[in-house]
């Protein structure tokens, strides 16, 4: 049976009146709550006729709402050989199964693999992103991982050592040395080496750290803590999975020094004209924080307010 889909994304991906057939759609589902879910995810969810998702991943009320007849497949147990015969049916058959991955499927989300597989089955494919780990933790705690002269870079990457090799010259060390926003999965379990390897690669010990634990699940924990105190906070909560480490100036609590010029009225834009004086000050001052001369504002040397102490939050309470 020959099959000339092409396995580039379509573009009628989500409109109910196009039907999704005959292929893989590889869904984000998101940190973990279920309405955290794109619209569009949870319509592929809803007409799939196979649904392979991880139950050690992903929480049930994502996959929940699925048609009368969908077959769901727990792949917590299984290999990538073992879902072969699912896709293989899925092209004879021309079913749509729905890949549910945790988070976004483009990080760490071992796609490539499985699209490697569909190509070798003929078998068309396309992805739904979803919200990750990282970018829920900062909602979840409030902050901006780009602060204007702080940090404008995000890192995302795990700590070298692993069962899982990582690339030569790719090691938390050398990450660090840049001083941005970084979010650092799958390294819980090597809490002390992680500290270790962010200060050495030159991380003030009072920068700041934001820890999320199962991140909008609802045993949801959100920690706050010095790099130097990480290890300590993290072997005092248990935590050595599902936890996502964040790390930088940026995260500091209390006001900035430095605002985006975006959104000043001194910065002219193809939408707006500059306002005179503000543009004077603008020019002579920079871009104040709303509250930098009223505060000790984070700046571009790192943290100004103390960011010691742990706080927990849970689902639907203030993070």
């Amino acid at each position: 049976m020959s099959d000339t889909r092409s396995h580039e994304p379509d573009p009628a991906a989500g409109n109910e009146a196009a039907p999704l057939r005959g292929k893989v759609v590889f869904v984000g589902a998101g940190p973990g709550a279920a309405d955290l879910i794109s619209v569009r995810g949870a319509h592929v969810i809803a007409q799939a006729d196979i649904i392979i998702w991880a139950s050690s991943l992903v929480l049930p009320d994502v996959v929940a709402d699925h048609k009368p007849g969908a077959e769901l497949v727990d792949s917590a147990a299984l290999s990538l050989e073992d879902l072969e015969p699912l896709l293989t049916r899925a092209h004879d058959e021309d079913l749509l199964v729905a890949r549910v991955h945790t988070g976004d499927p483009s990080i760490y989300g071992a796609t490539a693999e499985q699209r490697d597989l569909c190509r070798s089955l003929d078998l068309a494919f396309e992805t739904v992103p979803g919200i990750s780990a990282f970018s829920a933790a900062a909602a979840r705690m409030n902050v901006e991982l780009t602060v204007p002269e702080v940090s404008q870079s995000i890192t995302i990457t795990r700590l070298e050592g692993g069962r899982t090799p990582m690339p030569e010259g790719e090691t938390i060390a050398s990450f660090a040395a840049h001083g941005a926003t970084m979010a650092v999965y799958l390294s819980a379990a090597r809490k002390r080496a992680l500290q270790e390897a962010l200060i050495e690669g030159g991380y003030a010990p009072a920068t700041p750290c934001i820890i999320g634990f199962e991140v909008t699940w609802p045993g949801e924990m959100m920690l706050r803590c010095r790099l130097d105190e990480l290890s300590d906070t993290m072997r005092e909560h248990k935590l050595w999975k599902h936890t996502i480490v964040l790390v930088g100036p940026a995260l500091a609590e209390g006001p900035i020094a430095t605002r985006s010029h975006l959104y000043h009225p001194g910065f002219r834009h193809e939408y707006r004209d500059a306002e005179p004086q503000a543009s004077k000050e603008l020019r002579e001052h920079g871009a104040l924080g709303i509250n930098a001369d009223s505060s000790k504002a984070i700046n571009q040397h790192g943290a100004g307010n103390d960011t010691t102490g742990a706080h927990r939050s849970t689902e639907g309470e203030q993070a």
